[in-house]
């Protein structure tokens, strides 16, 4: 792939990702990117307190604590491992520890050893399911709830079923 078109899409994919501000289910929800690194291996959101996101009881929404997870590891992926890869979200779980009764954030990391252990496990399988967990605090750094996201990587074939 030429430069320029590399650079493009490189400055698409910045774009985009500060357009996950004002896009309706976050918007609405009351979540927001913070702080998302150069590099697309550290995100920072956070999901406000506020009256459109409360449940029956008056805590955080669980639908919304959920939501502000959703993407990024998938995308952090897909930008760390490149054009040669097919990277799909497949699973999610969460287990919520204690009501959230304030702002919330959660901290995304992909690590170097992550995208390695990625690479040489497709080495020798044509797809991996790599897994990573995530936990959402409060304002006091208390642990209000924690997820596994699971997230399957394979080589690009470049057949139909890749598209």
């Amino acid at each position: 792939m030429p430069k320029w078109k590399k650079n493009f899409r490189t400055a698409l994919m910045d774009f985009k990702f500060s357009l996950f501000n004002y896009w309706p289910p976050f918007f609405g929800a009351g979540i927001r990117v913070e702080y998302v690194s150069k590099d697309f291996r550290e995100v920072r959101v956070q999901l406000k307190f506020g009256t459109l996101n409360r449940n029956a009881v008056g805590t955080q929404f669980g639908g919304s604590i959920f939501a502000m997870t959703d993407p990024f590891y998938m995308i952090m992926l897909m930008k760390n491992l490149g054009e040669d890869y097919v990277v799909w979200d497949k699973a999610a779980e969460i287990r919520y520890r204690r009501p959230g009764r304030s702002r919330l954030s959660a901290h995304f990391i992909l690590t170097e050893a992550d995208l390695e252990m990625v690479r040489e496990k497709l080495k020798s399988a044509d797809r991996f399911d790599f897994e990573k967990r995530v936990e959402v605090k409060d304002m006091e750094g208390e642990t209000v709830a924690e997820v596994k996201k699971v997230v399957q990587i394979r080589p690009k074939t470049n057949s139909a079923s890749d598209l």
